[in-house]
């Protein structure tokens, strides 16, 4: 289940079909909520790496240090693409840039200026929700990005493959340091979520807007942002049980979700993942 390899996957947005915010036919408002979503997540991602990069030689553990290692260079990866694609989002909903400058501030001043406890706690809580965001994401693939641009499906399908993969590291980061801190930890999963629903709120909030939405148009939109907020806070109720890890979450069953296994043996094989046609799709799912 912690089999960790980084990934140095480099995504091209360039091409008109890649640049449609839009990019999602099976699920439009899906891919309008992971676009808000992606705002902050570089930003974040960039904050994680230097907090463990900061306090890695304190650990005891050598397989936990190795996992931290594969998690740093996971993620260096996804902000580097996500980066990418904030450029693209920013053209067409100018509003965002500043949405995206002020996350930039605020992990910048986290670092700066909080705890080790918050950092190593705001780590873990967030990476819980990319976590269980990322399997009912696999869990509901048809639904959500069937039907979408090849470049974009291949993204999010990665990145979703590799949040999970990692998931359980920043949570044994946290006990390492703070295993007589329970009650802390159940608080920044709570902090955590309500920063993102926070975020990712007022970015979808400027793109429904750009988007000029109106009436139904506009209430389906939303109506999609808060039934998968309620399903990302409904999956988080195991999290603040004080026998939690993720490796027993109830979604995380063995081998994870089987195109997240697929993804990983088509990638292993060689292929090249950094797009995906529905044809690519067929064949890793029929492995």
């Amino acid at each position: 289940m912690d089999d960790i390899p980084v990934r140095q996957l480099r995504f091209d947005f360039s091409s008109p079909e890649a640049q449609n915010a839009i990019w999602s036919r099976s699920s439009p408002d899906f891919a309008m909520f992971i676009n808000a979503l992606g705002i902050h997540v570089p930003h974040f991602e960039r904050f994680l790496v230097k907090v463990m990069r900061a306090y890695r030689n304190e650990l005891q553990d050598n397989q936990l240090f190795e996992d931290v290692q594969a998690i740093i260079g996971q993620e260096a990866h996804h902000a580097y693409n996500f980066v990418n694609w904030t450029r693209e989002l920013i053209f067409k909903y100018p509003a965002i840039k500043n949405i995206d400058t002020s996350a930039s501030r605020y992990f910048d001043d986290a670092f700066k200026d909080r705890s080790r406890r918050f950092q190593i706690g705001f780590t873990a809580g967030y990476e819980t929700f990319t976590f269980l965001g990322g399997m009912i994401i696999l869990n509901r693939y048809h639904e959500l990005m069937s039907d979408a641009d090849p470049v974009q499906r291949a993204f999010w399908v990665w990145h979703q493959v590799e949040e999970v993969e990692h998931g359980a590291v920043a949570f044994d980061f946290y006990k390492a340091f703070y295993a007589d801190q329970e009650w802390y930890r159940r608080y920044m999963v709570i902090f955590a979520f309500c920063h993102i629903a926070k975020e990712t709120f007022i970015a979808f909030k400027s793109m429904v807007r750009g988007e000029g939405y109106r009436g139904w148009r506009r209430f389906r939109a939303w109506r999609f942002f808060l039934s998968f907020a309620f399903d990302l806070a409904w999956s988080a109720l195991p999290v603040l049980s004080s026998k939690y890890h993720p490796r027993g979450h109830p979604l995380c069953y063995e081998r994870q979700n089987p195109i997240a296994v697929a993804w990983r043996d088509y990638y292993a094989d060689g292929y090249d993942t950094r797009t995906l046609t529905e044809d690519d799709m067929f064949r890793i799912e029929a492995r």
